[in-house]
């Protein structure tokens, strides 16, 4: 083991700890702001308000740790979706940082959180201010975010509802095609590219980030709101597997295995 690379392990897990530190100190101070906003501003008006603020924030994550070397980002192709009015934004779900590469783009975006994380300091007033939704089930979720994506809303909602158990994605949840067929809003695919398992599921504190990061995001196919919910289900996560093999090959990046290739062509049969 060199004294080079020891310098660049040491180098990788330091801007990787300061990364963290960093977005909870950016969190810590937005929520105080949003704690003192919420309960004086109209709820349109906080609603985007809080919205606005949490593109800056994550903006300013973002481009800060950037510049400090820790990633490599290509997001601009999600700038298109500004103005698009309601959509149901779908992307794979690789890594942690997936839903503020993709919100750090939509000034009208919002999430869908677990009652936990709407209890955290950190996060829990930037979300209610922001009018971000609460998965507690499946019904009321769907109703609520409903009556969001009439107000002109694009709610981000992963398929696989959590980071991608398998290769290149884990199983599809029938949530995205439900929402969809309720509100009558197309789904809006988001293809998320990263050139390393970061973050990912399983991935674990004392693991060597090796940073730069590279991450690209392209936008996918845009679908109608489905009248079978289950058989839209199979078609999205279809589509993910072929799309993201396809992909993975032309770049030569990691995510494209022989599993990968393999899964494409099952599903395509």
């Amino acid at each position: 083991m060199t004294l080079k690379y020891i310098a660049k392990a040491v180098w990788d897990y330091g801007i990787l700890y300061f990364g963290l530190v960093y977005l909870a100190f950016l969190c810590f101070i937005w929520a105080i702001v949003a704690l003192l906003l919420y309960p004086v501003l109209p709820a349109a008006v906080g609603r985007s308000v809080g919205r606005v603020g949490a593109v800056a924030v994550f903006r300013l994550y973002l481009s800060s740790m950037e510049a400090l070397g820790a990633w490599r980002l290509d997001l601009h192709s999600l700038d298109a979706l500004r103005g698009a009015g309601p959509l149901i934004i779908a992307p794979n779900h690789p890594c942690l940082l997936d839903a503020v590469l993709v919100m750090s783009r939509l000034p009208n975006g919002l999430c869908v959180m677990k009652g936990t994380l709407l209890g955290n300091f950190l996060l829990g007033p930037a979300s209610r201010l922001a009018r971000y939704l609460r998965n507690d089930s499946l019904i009321r979720l769907v109703a609520r975010a409903t009556d969001e994506l009439r107000l002109g809303g694009q709610l981000l909602l992963f398929p696989e509802g959590t980071r991608s158990t398998g290769d290149p994605v884990g199983p599809f949840t029938e949530a995205v095609g439900a929402l969809s067929r309720r509100s009558g809003v197309p789904v809006q695919t988001v293809i998320i590219e990263a050139d390393r398992r970061f973050l990912c599921k399983g991935w674990t504190p004392a693991s060597r980030p090796n940073l730069p990061l590279t991450y690209r995001v392209h936008l996918g196919r845009r679908f109608d709101p489905p009248k079978d919910v289950r058989a839209f289900t199979v078609e999205l996560e279809r589509y993910f597997v072929r799309e993201l093999a396809a992909r993975a090959a032309e770049a030569k990046m990691p995510v494209a295995s022989s599993a990968t290739v393999e899964g494409a062509q099952r599903l395509r049969g």
